[in-house]
């Protein structure tokens, strides 16, 4: 189909799928009252890059969707395994080298080091429900950073079970007290960490889009 009739039916699809009409968006894109009817009906067959730009403004989509380029994809951040709270789940890093499982980044995230689990479980209602994703970056290998204390984490103690509590400081350093988000879970106290990282986002599970 040649580029002009595809712009066209584009337009043409657009308008209708926002429940408006042509003439309504002609004049809001500051144009003749027939501007966006002449450019479906053909009429102008060479439209304007600009007259473009600010029809595309008006339906509220990129113009790339209306000169027919491919949308984007977003990029994916790969989800390393499981995690629980008040149950010990061991599946850490799971998958290597970002292999197994994907979903796509939230816009509100770069995708550079940051890493998603999947909640198991009931143990942490209200706060995160089974199948919420809950998005971290880690800063090294090893340790618990100083803005991870005081602060909900994903983690991994020293017999390399993952939990998602908030961090405190223990008794004496390198130890770790382990709060539940949970009222009715048990604490953990003075525990040993391989590492914890604090928790950026947490997605519940129908809004995590899988790939």
């Amino acid at each position: 189909m040649e580029i002009g009739q595809l712009i066209a039916d584009r337009i043409d699809a657009l308008v209708k799928e926002r429940g408006t009409n042509n003439r309504a968006v002609a004049i809001a894109a500051g144009m003749s009252a027939t501007g966006v009817r002449d450019i479906i009906l053909r009429k102008t067959k060479n439209p304007t890059l600009a007259n473009l730009v600010k029809i595309a403004e008006v339906l509220e989509v990129d113009i790339g969707e209306i000169v027919g380029e491919p949308p984007k994809p977003r990029p994916t951040v790969a989800i390393a395994g499981a995690v629980g709270a008040g149950a010990m789940v061991p599946v850490f890093d799971a998958y290597e080298k970002g292999d197994g499982p994907q979903v796509e980044c939230p816009p509100v995230l770069s995708p550079h080091g940051v890493v998603a689990v999947e909640v198991v479980g009931d143990s942490m209602e209200p706060v995160y429900s089974a199948g919420d994703l809950l998005f971290y970056t880690r800063e090294s290998s090893d340790g618990v950073p100083s803005d991870a204390v005081g602060h909900r984490c994903v983690c991994e103690d020293e017999n390399g079970m993952g939990w998602v509590k908030q961090v405190r400081a223990g008794s004496a350093p390198g130890l770790f007290n382990l709060i539940s988000l949970n009222p009715g879970a048990d604490n953990q106290h003075d525990v040993k960490l391989k590492w914890a990282a604090r928790v950026r986002l947490h997605l519940p599970a129908d809004l995590a889009r899988r790939v």
